[in-house]
């Protein structure tokens, strides 16, 4: 089996679960450390005459990160597309599923029965008293989470209502004096895509408390999930002390 994967969370999930069977991944994938396979450019760009030299069995792809009129090429170019939706916790663990079962892995693996009994341990959130967040994923312009999102689910099943989760649209662009004015009891700022740090982004919503998180912990569906909820947890409680 050869598989080429245009997204980050896959890449990591195949590479863990079999290894040998990637033979090209996005200059984005970064997970496992080390991992050594053909580069074919950006989940958004991706190199397709590159893509179809290395003959894949299977192009792993997901309706959000990847482009479809790139997703067309792959097949005009007589390609096998897997697409995957992911936007709740439930569901990213059945397409992880699919997409190993696809990949030809025999059997479940280990990590993901540990993501999923992970998650099934978070105490429920207190349905009286969730804390509001304004959850950030770029700046210039100000982009953050909306409706419909796997980080958005993520937050929800750890205590956080996302303020902009009945907002039309799923990643909305918003000036900054409006975000400002929901009024938050927290800002959850990642460090993927956009790289906040504690210098940048915190000073833009004074007297708010900011939870700096992993980025990876909170969008990545994979082999992270195991650990997601320990780390979010942690820093989210750092961010109310």
């Amino acid at each position: 089996m050869r598989v080429v994967s245009l997204v980050p969370s896959l890449t990591e999930a195949v590479a863990v679960t079999l290894p040998g069977v990637l033979v090209g991944a996005t200059d984005w994938c970064t997970h496992p450390a080390g991992l050594d396979v053909a580069r074919i450019g950006g989940t958004k760009n991706p190199d397709v005459p590159a893509i179809t030299a290395l003959r894949p069995d299977l192009v792993l792809a997901n309706e959000e990160e990847n482009r479809a009129p790139d997703l067309d090429a792959l097949r005009a170019a007589g390609l096998d597309v897997l697409v995957t939706e992911v936007r709740t916790l439930d569901q990213g663990l059945r397409e992880l599923e699919r997409v190993l079962a696809a990949c030809g892995a025999p059997r479940r693996p280990r990590w993901l029965a540990e993501a999923e009994d992970a998650w099934a341990a978070v105490a429920p959130p207190h349905p009286e008293a969730p804390l509001t967040a304004v959850v950030p994923i770029w700046r210039r312009p100000w982009m953050v989470l909306g409706r419909d999102t796997f980080a958005g689910d993520l937050l929800a099943r750890l205590g956080i209502r996302n303020a902009y989760a009945d907002h039309s649209e799923r990643y909305p662009r918003l000036p900054l004096d409006e975000l400002r004015a929901t009024a938050p009891d927290l800002v959850v700022l990642p460090d993927e895509p956009y790289r906040f740090t504690r210098d940048d982004g915190p000073e833009a919503f004074p007297g708010t408390a900011a939870a700096l998180v992993d980025g990876r912990m909170l969008t990545w569906y994979g082999p992270s999930l195991a650990e997601a909820p320990e780390r979010l947890s942690r820093a989210l409680r750092a961010a109310r002390r």
